[in-house]
């Protein structure tokens, strides 16, 4: 049977009877954004990947429980990664240090106020290029970045923090703002 051939919803109809040829094909299909979903709210490829493999083990566990009525399949699928990336994302969160400067920690996930999945895969595809351009930077630009404004430090906050006068805090912060805006505009230009 060529299931690339079947829509969605029986696609979810023949996951319900146990078929896996049937998962197989709807993983084909949405396994990049299930991923891209998790990767950005959790900031980690290997959880990202458990994230995913869980979302479709659970496609497969509620597949009866789907309704057409209240959902596109792709709306049903990005909800149930939105939620288990959350749990993920809490948990983490959780665990992290309140004073390390990685960027690999900081959550680069803010949960959608609806499921219109098209306007939340630009915005995470947007918070993706800003965490690769930020990736560029000399380390103590991204450091100090990392806590101006993705920890919400001040500059006197950040001065403290990193043991640096605020003036050299202040040019690091302005210095890669301004190489931050470059190589977007370079991104932007070259795409």
């Amino acid at each position: 049977m060529d299931y690339k051939k079947f829509d969605d919803e029986s696609l979810i109809r023949l996951i319900a009877r146990a078929q896996s040829e049937a998962l197989g094909e709807l993983y084909d299909r949405y396994n990049r954004l299930v991923f891209g979903m998790a990767r950005n709210a959790v900031s980690d490829q290997a959880l990202a990947e458990e994230i995913t493999q869980d979302v479709f083990m659970r496609v497969w566990n509620k597949a009866s429980t789907y309704q057409v009525e209240h959902g596109k399949v792709v709306n049903w699928i990005a909800g149930i990664t939105r939620n288990r990336s959350i749990d993920v994302f809490r948990h983490q969160k959780s665990l992290l240090d309140g004073n390390s400067l990685s960027l690999e920690d900081l959550p680069f996930f803010d949960p959608p106020d609806s499921l219109n999945v098209e306007r939340e895969i630009e915005s995470k595809l947007k918070k993706q290029r800003i965490q690769q351009a930020l990736f560029q930077l000399p380390e103590e630009q991204r450091d100090v970045l990392a806590l101006a404004y993705f920890r919400g430090y001040t500059h006197e906050e950040a001065a403290e923090a990193l043991g640096q006068p605020l003036g050299t805090i202040k040019t690091r912060i302005r210095l890669g703002m301004q190489k931050l805006r470059n190589l977007l505009e370079e991104e932007q230009t070259s795409a």
